[in-house]
């Protein structure tokens, strides 16, 4: 099992430019798994994630051959587009899938398994600051990044004060289902015969400092 500390930003504030360059001075995790041999393609995909007790500071530097970008309304199909996804669970209620495109339009559901998840409301949803960049450079692939300041308000679900101390599951996704290459890369390893992400005993563990 994965297992990862997030680190305590003591000075930090949720301003999203700040955020975003207080993480790129932490340590990066890579992506480095893809469980279907069906989809072999491999973008280069890290995060750096890190809190500051009623926030979750999370960053996705990707770069990959093409994005899309088609779902512009939130709870939309950005699973299709150029995607990146945190998934986490605090408890045996159920999980949250946390999924935002390349352009910063999200998505988030909840609930014990794939068939059964509902989606948060619009209002919650727009509770998450983000910041996307994307950058052609002078190779052919596209680079892009993706910034999220996610307050534990958004866990609607539970009842979150503060996050130090805290033991939670998740994962760390990218995809593209309507990418010319569509892909599932994972952080923690999925053992299934078929592209899956909502397998919560596949869940590596996080520990909040």
């Amino acid at each position: 099992m994965q297992q990862l500390k997030v680190n305590l930003l003591k000075d930090s504030n949720e301003s999203i430019n700040n955020v975003s360059i207080a993480l790129d001075k932490l340590e990066k995790h890579a992506l480095n798994f893809t469980p279907w041999t069906s989809y072999p393609y491999k973008p280069d995909v890290r995060f750096a994630i890190a809190h500051n007790n009623n926030f979750i500071f999370l960053k996705y530097y990707v770069t990959e051959e093409s994005i899309r970008a088609a779902a512009g309304n939130i709870n939309g199909n950005v699973w299709e587009d150029a995607c990146v996804e945190f998934f986490v669970s605090f408890d045996d209620k159920g999980y949250y899938n946390i999924e935002f495109n390349c352009i910063g339009t999200g998505l988030i559901g909840f609930g014990k398994e794939k068939p059964t998840r509902q989606r948060l409301a619009e209002e919650t949803i727009r509770q998450i600051k983000y910041q996307a960049v994307i950058s052609n450079q002078d190779d052919d692939n596209v680079h892009w990044e993706l910034t999220l300041v996610i307050p534990v308000v958004v866990f609607t679900h539970h009842q979150l004060h503060s996050l130090s101390g805290t033991q939670c599951n998740a994962n760390f996704y990218k995809c593209g289902d309507a990418l010319p290459q569509p892909h599932f890369v994972a952080w923690s390893n999925i053992e299934a015969p078929q592209p899956d992400f909502h397998l919560p005993e596949f869940f590596g563990m996080l520990e909040f400092e």
